[in-house]
């Protein structure tokens, strides 16, 4: 794109004078004469040929001109400094934003993202969790990590594991299940997949049991998961997210019995170009799940 002659001097002058509206302070802010940061607005009304401030006894008023350009000049200059801040030591730094399912977020990702910080130490992370609903779009977000079958339009997904449901509880209330139809008299904790121990109870051998005893319905693995290391119940979750929790044996699998009902997927906007950092990141991801 050819661009005009652009007077950066005036511009930043009259931004400046614009957000303090008044030139004696743009002028300490820019570290020139009150007459420069004058004349530099003035230069530039009369390229434009019209009037940017209404020139008051007390300071100045932006005229509906000046309130037009001021928002456009804010953007840029706050993104050229966004942009200059992230050189570092000879290094540009990358920012990287992802949104994770909080299970995968707190019982995968976070045990492992130290090594992807030694790796690349010039990419900042910016993680953000959620209960598996997200907008890529309208979040913002680089990559989302997220849970299904992985069909969703205009998304492109990559596998990246699966985390079979299974049997977890506190080994106080294990130690009363001696087979999977004990399960029938505990409170049942699940998530808002109604489907969930119905098909547990079908790969136990106990028919699928659509009349199930009472439950407790959460709308994360996480709170799922609190709620039966405080006794509240026997919970329906992935083991592989679960895995510090059970070698220090705060819970227990009392049944080695599990189901898939989908996976956890690496997504992104199709039309989302990749930038380095997104590459790094989804080379070590993957490179992590293989190993």
């Amino acid at each position: 794109m050819l661009r005009p002659h652009l007077p950066l001097n005036a511009l930043r002058a009259f931004e400046a004078s614009a957000r303090h509206l008044s030139f004696t302070r743009a002028a300490i802010e820019l570290c020139v004469t009150q007459a420069a940061v004058s004349h530099q607005v003035k230069s530039l009304e009369a390229q434009l040929k019209v009037t940017l401030f209404k020139r008051l006894p007390r300071g100045l008023m932006l005229t509906s001109e000046g309130e037009t350009l001021l928002p456009v000049l804010r953007e840029c200059f706050d993104r050229i400094a966004q942009t200059l801040g992230r050189f570092d030591g000879g290094h540009y730094r990358e920012v990287l934003t992802v949104g994770a399912v909080g299970t995968f977020a707190v019982g995968w990702l976070l045990p492992r993202l130290g090594d992807f910080q030694a790796r690349h130490p010039f990419i900042d992370l910016r993680l953000s969790t959620n209960n598996n609903r997200v907008d890529v779009a309208a979040e913002g977000l680089d990559y989302a990590i997220r849970f299904g079958t992985g069909a969703w339009h205009g998304i492109d997904a990559l596998p990246l594991l699966q985390a079979p449901l299974s049997v977890l509880c506190v080994p106080e209330l294990a130690r009363q299940l001696h087979t999977p139809a004990d399960l029938l008299g505990q409170t049942l904790l699940r998530s808002y997949r109604t489907d969930e121990w119905p098909q547990w109870f079908q790969a136990a051998g106990l028919g699928s049991h659509s009349l199930l005893p009472q439950s407790v319905v959460f709308d994360s693995s996480l709170g799922m998961l609190e709620a039966a290391l405080q006794g509240l119940g026997v919970a329906l979750a992935p083991p592989l997210m679960f895995e510090r929790q059970l070698a220090s044996g705060a819970v227990v699998q009392p049944f080695d019995i599990g189901i898939v009902t989908g996976s956890y997927w690496l997504t992104r906007l199709q039309s989302r170009a990749e930038t380095s950092a997104m590459s790094a990141f989804k080379a070590w991801l993957l490179q992590a799940v293989a190993a």
